[in-house]
């Protein structure tokens, strides 16, 4: 349950942070994100690239066999 948790948060901050950056090179803004904007264009780019960075460090880390990589170690 936590790992589709995890995944579905990854997912949507990858999702938003891309939607985000799309959308703003055309002029929109998703208006949650309108805060943003306030510390400056670039600063707000470079939230949106963090977004979609995180979220697929989340998408991969939730993803990863924990169990199975540590045994993999032991024996390499």
């Amino acid at each position: 349950m936590k790992k589709d948790l995890l995944t579905l948060l990854g997912f949507l901050l990858f999702t938003l942070g891309f939607l985000a950056i799309i959308l703003s090179i055309v002029g929109v803004n998703l208006s949650f994100l309108v805060w943003m904007t306030s510390f400056g264009h670039l600063a707000a780019f470079l939230l949106k690239v963090l977004m979609i960075v995180s979220g697929i460090l989340i998408v991969v880390f939730s993803r990863t066999d924990w169990a199975k990589e540590n045994d993999e170690e032991s024996f390499g």
